[in-house]
């Protein structure tokens, strides 16, 4: 298994999240990124708002991946980051 839900409390806005697991006794800890960004802040806004989440992906910090896609809006798009391991 590549993956669990785990709900956590909706909140607006950003959010950090840390996770800490025991997977067969062994502790892991995995920390997540909730981040919004406005449409408006697209730097060559065009219909295909694809091309603007991938501007966003190429600028943002390299230390993240992209987890998930949140689902947008008129306004804005939820971004889920989680914390490359090393």
């Amino acid at each position: 298994m590549g993956a669990i839900a785990i709900n956590i409390p909706q909140i607006t806005g950003e959010q950090d999240i840390e996770v800490e697991v025991r997977i067969n006794g062994e502790k892991k800890s995995y920390n997540y990124r909730v981040e919004v960004f406005h449409w408006a802040d697209c730097e060559n806004p065009s219909e295909d708002r694809v091309n603007c989440i991938r501007e966003i992906l190429a600028k943002y910090d390299p230390d993240w991946e992209l987890y998930q896609v949140g689902m947008p809006t008129d306004v804005i798009v939820p971004i889920t980051f989680r914390k490359k391991r090393k």
